[in-house]
């Protein structure tokens, strides 16, 4: 691969990196089981998946639901469909609050910026 890589490759290879860093941490190293997930969670999205409080029933949720195979793991397949739908939901909020999309595409805060009390 070149060694200067883009803003993009870099982050793409951060996702991976991370997705390992919690996958390592027991079990299987290719995936994620819920306590794994629920540290990524908590620890590296924080600000995307904001709640004082978020409940352990509400991690079991998201983990369900992206559990395609319903095999208790979460695979690196299934965790990046959490990290489209958040990119998503990003991107959408960016564009809320008079932030028009054409003819000068700006953008507001993300759901990692400027959010105050509010369960994503």
């Amino acid at each position: 691969m070149a060694a200067n890589k883009s803003q993009l490759e870099r982050s793409l290879e951060t996702i991976i990196n991370t997705f390992h860093k919690y996958s390592r941490l027991s079990g299987h190293p290719d995936t994620l089981n819920k306590n794994e997930f629920k540290k990524l969670t908590e620890t590296e999205l924080a600000n995307f998946l904001k709640c004082e409080n978020r409940k352990e029933d509400e991690i079991n949720d998201i983990m369900q639901d992206l559990d395609t195979n319903q095999d208790q793991q979460l695979s690196f397949e299934e965790v990046i469909m959490l990290f489209a739908r958040l990119i998503n939901a990003s991107h959408e909020k960016m564009h809320e609050e008079g932030h028009h999309r054409a003819p000068d595409h700006s953008h507001g805060p993300g759901l990692g910026e400027g959010v105050k009390g509010h369960c994503h």
